[in-house]
C-alpha cells in the first residue's frame, strides 16, 4: 500500500471540487459550497494563482487534499494559511493526513514562511487531537472575523445593485499622502 503526495494539476480540478464538497458535508455545511470547477481552475492554475494544492493518492486512488495560500504577518513576515485538509473517510487512519500536513509544512519552510496557520471547528475533536499531536498551538484568545455577501459590498461602498462611483486615489505631492475620494459630494 503506497501513498503519494503530489502537486495538483488542472486535471485534478474535478477531484478538488469533490473533496471540497465532501469536506463541507463533513463540516455540516454542504450548502455553503458555491464555487465551480471553472473558478477553481482560474484561481489555482492561472499566471498568478490565489491558492496552491496537494493531492494525496493511496494505491493510485485520490485519497485527500490540502489547499493553502500565502499571507503576510507584519510581526513575523511571510506565512501560509491552510484553508483545507481532508482525507477520504474510508482511508483515514493510514497516516495520509499526517503526510499531507508534513508536506504542507515542508513547503512553508522551503518558502521561508515563519508560520503555518489554519482553523478547526470547535466540535471536530478528532481533528483537534490530531493537530495537538502534530504540535499545533490553539489561539483561543483570537476570534476569526469574516465579511461576505452584502456586508462586504456595503463596506466596500457598493449598493446591492452594483458598484457606486469608484474610489479614486490621488497623491498630494507635497507630503506623499494618498487621499481617497469616493466621488460623492
Amino acid at each position: 500500500m503506497t501513498t503519494t503526495i503530489r502537486p495538483a494539476t488542472r486535471a485534478d480540478v474535478p477531484q478538488i471540487l469533490a473533496f471540497i464538497r465532501a469536506l463541507a458535508a463533513y463540516e455540516r455545511m454542504p450548502e455553503a459550497v458555491t464555487i465551480t470547477q471553472e473558478i477553481l481552475e482560474r484561481d489555482g492554475f492561472g499566471p498568478n494563482p490565489y491558492y496552491f494544492c496537494l493531492i494525496a493518492e493511496h494505491d493510485g486512488r485520490a485519497a485527500g487534499y490540502a489547499l493553502w495560500f500565502y499571507k503576510y504577518s507584519t510581526w513575523v513576515g511571510p506565512g501560509m494559511y491552510l484553508e483545507d485538509i481532508f482525507v477520504d473517510p474510508e482511508l483515514r487512519g493510514l497516516g495520509i493526513g499526517k503526510l499531507l500536513l508534513q508536506r504542507v509544512a515542508a513547503v512553508a519552510v522551503e518558502k521561508g514562511c515563519a508560520r503555518l496557520e489554519w482553523a478547526v471547528l470547535d466540535w471536530n475533536t478528532p481533528a483537534i487531537e490530531f493537530y495537538k499531536a502534530m504540535g499545533g498551538e490553539f489561539l483561543d484568545e483570537w476570534r476569526s472575523v469574516r465579511l461576505s455577501g452584502e456586508a462586504l459590498h456595503r463596506l466596500a461602498g457598493e449598493e446591492a445593485a452594483g458598484p457606486s462611483t469608484p474610489l479614486v486615489a490621488t497623491s498630494a505631492a507635497q507630503d506623499d499622502r494618498v487621499v481617497i475620494q469616493d466621488g460623492r459630494s
